[in-house]
């Protein structure tokens, strides 16, 4: 299989040349964490829950079940937009789906797997605006320590921070394979 042309590095070389930054019970107990604040900043409302796609679906699904368990309905939906394409580093924004649900006049909760520099995210989220919505929240499951970011878009709703590093698993990929690991791992 190929990347770009190129061959695609094996992820069981990545895992070799990696450390385990989060294990699987300290991701469940950040993502059960992150459901108190959501539940009530969105009580007796029912948020379109926008799944940004690949990244966050391991992610979301858990999170939604969090925040079901708490009372909380959602109307469901997801996005694919990237700049990375299966590459290391982002490009220019390709949009693969948008949501079929209107957003005109509804509260809007982008579910992503990471906050890296937020190119993506910021583009998102003004699109979800231009499409009429009232207020449009963030839940990443990781940002990264850094100081890139771009101005204007932060996450509402954080479950962990990670290093500035190559990070993978847990819906975040390695040349788009390891999304389902069940930690979160960074290369040396």
């Amino acid at each position: 299989m190929t990347t770009m042309g190129n061959p695609r590095p094996k992820l069981a070389d990545a895992l070799a040349n990696a450390e385990l930054l989060v294990d699987r019970a300290a991701i469940d107990r950040a993502i059960a964490g992150m459901a108190a604040p959501i539940a009530r900043d969105y009580a007796g409302e029912v948020p379109v829950y926008l799944t940004i796609m690949h990244g966050a679906l391991p992610f979301s699904g858990q999170l939604a079940l969090e925040l079901g368990a708490r009372g909380l309905d959602l109307e469901f939906d997801y996005l694919h937009a990237t700049r990375y394409r299966g590459e290391t580093s982002g490009g220019e924004l390709v949009w693969k789906h948008r949501p079929a649900t209107a957003l005109y006049g509804r509260r809007v909760l982008l579910v992503d797997d990471i906050l890296d520099e937020g190119h993506t995210l910021l583009a998102v989220k003004q699109w979800c605006l231009e499409q009429g919505a009232t207020d449009v929240r963030i839940a990443a499951l990781t940002t990264k320590l850094h100081a890139r970011g771009v101005p204007g878009i932060h996450a509402d709703y954080v479950g962990l921070q990670v290093p500035d590093r190559y990070v993978f698993g847990f819906g975040m990929d390695y040349h788009e394979q390891g999304r389902n690991l069940p930690g979160i791992y960074a290369l040396k």
